[in-house]
């Protein structure tokens, strides 16, 4: 039948998948495209089937179908003995027969057109050239001509001849592309697919794959031989390591590609049994015989060493003690392991589960099929196959009809089998007995070093280690729970056995389960050690060893209890009950003991040592501290003290722990400090050191308060419920400016605000009015007030976003992401700006050259990438790049974006936004490509065009009956169908570009939304379609003009045809969209026209439907932003942007870009600050833009008590600005009005002019005798309500 142009058959291919959540338009189009093409693939099977019951009627005249189930059944039950045979004389057979075998002794290369040749033969005129085993008779037939029954043994030793010679042709070519391997994985897997297939044509099913088995098990066994044995001197544990490091990889890349093979030659139970033949089984013999090998040398070598011990002496040699050795030696064929060698048998085991974890992705990829843990899982079974072998012939005819009920027979499935655990079985018994004694050894002897290195140091302080990364197959620990330091020995432990814990997680089953026993048994009590050594470590803090052990200590405990949760997680596939119960719970009660000793220790040093100042706090002295010009000893000390805290927190503790004891301390000493300066009686020359001693008290919590809180909402809204000690925090701030407000305001405005000076009772709204928790932050001399907007607002300033990410322990992507959003991304526009003379630096020129040589990505990509990602604020990646584009001057190059390669001199936000539109129409290329390459397999063009033409002598030599009609002249007449490929690839491309559309990520929609107002010229083209869809077009007519980047974007091969019929669709395409200068040619408007005529003004609608999904999805953004006033931070909760950070994480490379842009902000802070204060200043953008400082080296911190000191005098304890503060007492003292009455009468009663004796002057007395009348003489509080 010939190619089936007029069937507009179409697999609803959606290849641009939908890695966003789509909107309400987006999925009503994409549930559209859908159904369109299940109608439109159901009326194409329809209409095959009219066909092929019209010409089943021709052939079968004494059947006649009348339905389409009739034509169903007739093809289910299908038996040729129906058919009359048409007789082929055997003479020509003969003759025929002897041409081909002639021109393959005679000629050369002339396989492959011989090939192509019987391939032609069989499709055009359905002969069947039979494919019996090698060796047997058989019978030349066709579907609809057979050939007479009188074959002879001459005809057979022929075409046997004849096949052979193809086979021997296609075997070197196999052989020959498994040498050079040179290829790209899917053109070597298309070349390979081809000749099994042609082998197929030539023998059975079973001959091809155990022909085809053999050559690959060869390959397996030389290159593990190679890379294993062929090294000089004995084989050890060393080399088969390395040797299987190097050998696995390639190994892993021929199952693949021999999964593709097969999967699309044969069915997946038979590619699994091959897979396992082949390779897993070979690969387990092969490791089998290795290490028995490995265990009788080394069971020689310990042989050796006992006869040796025995006479020289038993010491204890290392990991392997003697008389264990002796005691084993006697069992059996046991030996001994060095902590070497189990650390080589357990890398070599992470290997394999490595390589089993690969294979069990690519065959649930490739082939859809269970993995190696579902073995014991119930399977539903599959299908039975009806017949193993290609029938033929009369072998077909006598078979009889297959019932359905035989068709469902259920037999077990086959599934990956790889038995690489069996060959560890006769060392199981030897690993399990020397993991134990590995382990014990290894860990008493740095538990003694590091014993040794105390009492020897002078200084007695733990060493500390950076800790290493966990293990990103865990993940369970998150950034904010890791810890950042630990203790040394604990490192070094912990390191050992990771490197063996694989020996445990090999366990499967009941041979190797001793191991893991052993395993858990000698970690367990490693774990018991280990935390008597921090138990003991605890204890000598502070009288032997300083306070950093002791956060030293809680760290390191943290790091042991996350890592045997770890081991407990990994290994619980394998086991039923949950490992390190026991140690797990005796390290999370230290820990929470630990914490707590942390806690209090630091608030009773605050207590019982800091805040003691006798000379400070002497309140009733009548001379000036220090003239009223500076704060309290102990006030300072308590600030240093917190910032040495919060510097040790910072870097040893888990971010999460080390905010959660500095919160507790802060709370804790700031109720220790409100409770004692509402108890101060000042005198005259004092009340100046309480307003200084509680401002610098509020300043310095200011400050700490940035890196206590870890959200903006947990800033700006702290509330009772939710977060409590922030709320009390808070609390204590607002009565210590209490205090501040009743003992120090001048007695005038005091005496104003409290009294009417008519009436003499409380005021009515006493207890009516009442104050915001963050109303102190808005009345110190701090610059937390341009930080932070107005308090009603609930919203933070641009540098107070910043100074809260950066004051954070750890990179929170969370704030991170919401800072890069916040106030229309300002910062993201700051970074933009000041990109653009990162080349003009020097020093910043290196590292620029690498990244464009290490295709490393760029600030600008990264933020492309990132803001690309944010669905959920769509508008965010126009309103960050539109300035950037407009100084650029980068909106018109839009217009005509090339798809060549990337050039230096391109504007990396236009490369972005390529590769986006790229990557979004490759799917259509794929299938464009993909369809030409079956128009050429069916009409013998292109790639099936043999390089020479089949000879007149063996055209001449081909039976009449067969009515074979040559290529060449039916080249002739299928120009017709030039036409219809055409129409049918551009009718895919128009059809799918609104699916296309809906598919892209709403920020890029309203870029290209934004950037067509933007344009400075009208173009004309614009308006029939849109910029997006414009680009969409030009894209994909630019790849298929360059074939060079259709095939590497596609990974097809493309020859001179397939080129030439690209370029034919993409004149077609830019006729639609207008673009050509000159008149449309005539085929081009015979594809047009025909498109036209079978779906009238479908091509318009189509466009209009894809610029309407554009086009109204930003409208949708436009409309929902409008509402937000005040940009789009407001419209950004805590929980989207929790979704947004996870969808940007689960994208390649998220998470990596989001920390180097963290990295960035954090290495250019100062400028940053600088920029966003000058935008913050009436809306004046600073005219100084320095070079970005993109690359610096990660340095430990160290703690700096003399930077602390000079940043502590120019911020929190400036003492000018502190005394020279402009307080407003007309506003501060109203919002008291609310306060408690009792708190209120004993605060009143300590200021210095209700003490007796106070010198006043005649005014004052009347206003003090007034106050006292009303708030203290009615109701004189007792010494309880004092205290209180």
């Amino acid at each position: 039948m010939e190619w089936g142009g007029e069937y507009s058959l179409d697999s609803s291919n959606l290849d641009c998948l939908l890695s966003v959540l789509p909107g309400e338009l987006e999925f009503q189009q994409v549930l559209s495209d859908l159904d369109e093409k299940i109608k439109k693939n159901s009326s194409s099977i329809e209409q095959c089937l009219k066909d092929l019951q019209s010409e089943v009627n021709e052939v079968c005249t004494d059947e006649i179908l009348q339905s389409a189930t009739d034509c169903l059944q007739w093809l289910n039950n299908c038996n040729f003995s129906s058919l009359r045979p048409s007789s082929t004389h055997h003479g020509e057979l003969m003759e025929f027969l002897r041409t081909l075998q002639s021109l393959l002794k005679n000629e050369q290369n002339q396989e492959e057109m011989i090939l192509h040749f019987l391939l032609d033969l069989s499709s055009q005129c359905g002969v069947s050239f039979p494919c019996t085993p090698s060796g047997t008779s058989f019978e030349l037939t066709s579907s609809l001509h057979a050939v007479e029954d009188d074959s002879t043994m001459d005809v057979k030793s022929l075409w046997n001849d004849v096949r052979l010679h193809l086979r021997r042709f296609l075997v070197n070519r196999l052989q020959s592309q498994e040498e050079t391997n040179t290829n790209a994985l899917q053109q070597q897997v298309e070349f390979k697919t081809q000749c099994i297939q042609q082998l197929l044509f030539l023998y059975p099913e079973a001959e091809v794959l155990t022909k085809y088995q053999n050559m690959q098990n060869k390959l397996v066994s030389d290159l593990l031989q190679n890379c294993i044995l062929s090294s000089c001197g004995e084989t050890n544990f060393d080399k088969v390591v390395h040797g299987y490091q190097s050998s696995i990889p390639t190994l892993c890349t021929m199952i693949k590609e021999d999964l593709y093979i097969l999967s699309g030659t044969i069915d997946p139970s038979s590619s699994l049994k091959f897979i396992n033949e082949t390779y897993l089984d070979t690969i387990t013999e092969e490791m089998t015989v290795l290490l028995e090998r490995l265990c009788e040398l080394q069971f020689k070598e310990n042989a050796l060493h006992i006869v040796t011990a025995n006479k020289i002496s038993k010491k204890h040699r290392g990991t392997v003690h003697a008389v264990a050795s002796q005691e084993y030696h006697r069992k059996g064929r046991n030996f001994c392991l060095t902590l070497y060698q189990l650390r080589c048998l357990s890398q070599l085991i992470k290997l394999f589960l490595l390589m089993e974890e690969k294979i069990e992705e690519l065959s649930a990829e490739i082939l859809l099929v269970p993995s190696f843990t579902e073995k014991n899982k119930n399977v539903q079974g599959v299908l039975k196959k009806a017949s193993g072998e290609l029938l033929i012939g009369e072998t077909r005819a006598n078979e009889t009809s297959v019932l359905p009920e035989q068709l469902l027979q259920v037999e077990e499935p086959i599934l990956l089998n790889f038995g690489w655990r069996n060959a560890f079985k006769d060392l199981s018994s030897s690993v399990a007995h020397c993991i134990t004694i590995a382990i014990e050894d290894f860990s008493t002897k740095i538990l003694q070093h590091e014993q040794k290195e105390e009492f020897s140091a002078a200084g007695y302080a733990m060493s500390l280690v950076n800790n290493r990364q966990m293990r990103e197959s865990c993940g369970a620990v998150q950034q904010e729970e890791q810890p950042k330091r630990i203790a040394k020995f604990c490192s070094d432990i912990m390191e050992e056995l990771d490197t063996l814990l694989p020996l445990a997680l090999a366990c499967r089953d009941d041979s190797l389960q001793e191991i893991r026993a052993n395993f858990v048994e000698a970690c367990s009590k490693v774990a018991t050690a280990v935390l008597a050594r921090l138990e003991e470590k605890s204890k000598d803090i502070p009288s032997k060893a300083p306070l950093q052990d002791l956060y030293a200590a809680l760290s390191t405990a943290i790091f042991v209890c996350q890592h045997f949760t770890m081991y407990s997680s990994l290994m619980r596939e394998t086991s039923k009950k949950p490992l390190f119960l026991v140690p797990v719970q005796q390290y999370q009660e230290f820990i929470n003991v630990l914490q707590f000793q942390v806690t209090s220790y630091c608030v009773r040093v605050c207590a019982t040592s800091i805040l003691q100042d006798a000379e400070s706090h002497h309140w009733d002295d009548y001379k000036a501290f220090y003239e009223g010009e500076r704060c309290s000893f102990s006030v300072q000390m308590w600030h240093y003290f917190c910032c040495a805290l919060h510097h040790d927190l910072w870097t040893i503790l888990p971010p999460k722990t080390a905010q959660e004891i500095l919160t507790d301390v802060l709370e804790q000493s700031l109720a220790m400090l409100s409770s004692r300066y509402c108890q101060a009686c000042p005198s005259y020359k004092r009340t100046p050191q309480i307003r200084i001693d509680i401002t610098a008290v509020l300043m310095s919590t200011e400050d700490m308060l940035w890196s206590v809180c870890s959200s903006v909402q947990e800033f700006l809204n702290p509330h009772e419920d939710r977060d409590l000690k922030i709320y009390k925090i808070h609390s204590h701030c607002n009565s210590l400016l209490s205090v501040l407000a009743i003992l120090t305001s001048p007695l005038k405005t005091l005496y104003e605000t409290f009294l009417n000076n008519s009436d003499e009772h409380l005021p009515q709204d006493f207890s009516k009015v009442s104050y915001h928790p963050l109303n102190w932050l808005f009345c110190i001399p701090s610059p937390c007030s341009s930080l932070l907007k107005t308090s009603s607002a609930r919203e933070m300033a641009a540098q107070g976003q910043l100074k809260l990410l950066l004051s954070q322990p750890y990179c929170n992507l969370n704030l991170l992401l919401e800072t890069l959003l916040h106030h229309d991304c300002l910062l993201v526009k700051i970074l933009l700006r000041s990109s653009g003379n990162e080349v003009l630096n020097r020093d910043e020129q290196s590292s620029l050259l690498e990244q464009i040589n290490n295709k490393q990505p760029t600030l600008i990509e990264t933020i492309f990438t990132v803001l690309s990602y944010c669905t959920l604020s769509p508008k965010s990646l126009g309103i960050a790049f539109e300035t950037y584009m407009e100084k650029e001057q980068l909106w018109n190059r839009l217009y005509n974006m090339t798809v060549s390669s990337c050039s230096e001199s391109e504007p990396e936000v236009i490369r972005c936004l390529k590769l986006t539109l790229i990557n979004s129409v490759k799917g259509i290329v794929k299938q464009i490509i993909s369809l030409m390459h079956s128009w050429e397999a069916t009409e013998n063009y292109g790639t099936y065009q043999h390089k020479q033409i089949v000879p007149e002598s063996l055209l001449k030599t081909v039976p009449k009956e067969w009515n074979y009609t040559p290529r060449e002249m039916k080249r002739k007449e299928s120009g017709k169908c030039f036409t219809r490929l055409a129409a049918q690839a551009v009718s895919i491309v128009i059809s799918k570009l609104p699916t296309v559309i809906a598919c892209l990520p709403p920020p890029i929609k309203y870029f290209f939304f934004l950037a067509e107002r933007k344009m400075s010229r009208n173009f004309a083209e614009l308006k029939k379609a849109g910029l997006l869809v414009w680009n969409l077009i030009v894209i994909i007519c630019r790849i298929f003009e360059d074939g060079n980047t259709a095939e590497l974007l596609t990974g097809a091969t493309l020859d001179r045809w397939s080129k030439e019929k690209l370029s034919l669709v993409r004149v077609c395409l830019e006729s639609i969209m207008g673009k050509l200068k000159s008149g449309p040619k005539q085929v081009t408007q015979k594809v047009i026209q025909s498109i036209e005529q079978q779906r009238p003004n479908w091509i318009e609608s189509q466009l209009l439907k894809a610029r309407k999904l554009s086009t109204d999805c930003a409208s949708v953004t436009v409309e929902g932003a409008m509402l937000e006033e005040g940009g789009i931070a407001l419209g950004l909760t805590e929980q989207k942007i929790n979704m947004m950070v996870l969808d940007i994480c689960h994208k390649p490379g998220g998470s990596e870009y989001l920390r180097q842009i963290y990295h960035i902000i954090q290495l250019n802070e100062e400028y940053l600050k600088e920029q966003l204060s000058c935008e913050n200043s009436e809306g004046v953008t600073s005219s100084q833009c320095l070079p970005l400082t993109l690359k610096g080296r990660e340095e430990q911190p160290v703690f700096n008590p003399l930077q602390v000191h000079r940043q502590s005098c120019a911020k929190v304890f400036n003492q000018s600005t502190i005394t020279e503060w402009n307080w407003d007492w007309s506003n501060l003292l109203p919002s008291y009005l609310g306060l408690n009455q009792m708190t209120f009468r004993v605060l009143l009663a300590h200021r210095w002019e209700m003490k007796e004796g106070a010198e006043l002057e005649d005014e004052e007395k009347v206003m003090v005798e007034h106050l006292k009348n009303v708030y203290l003489t009615q109701s004189t509080p007792t010494s309880e309500d004092k205290e209180e």
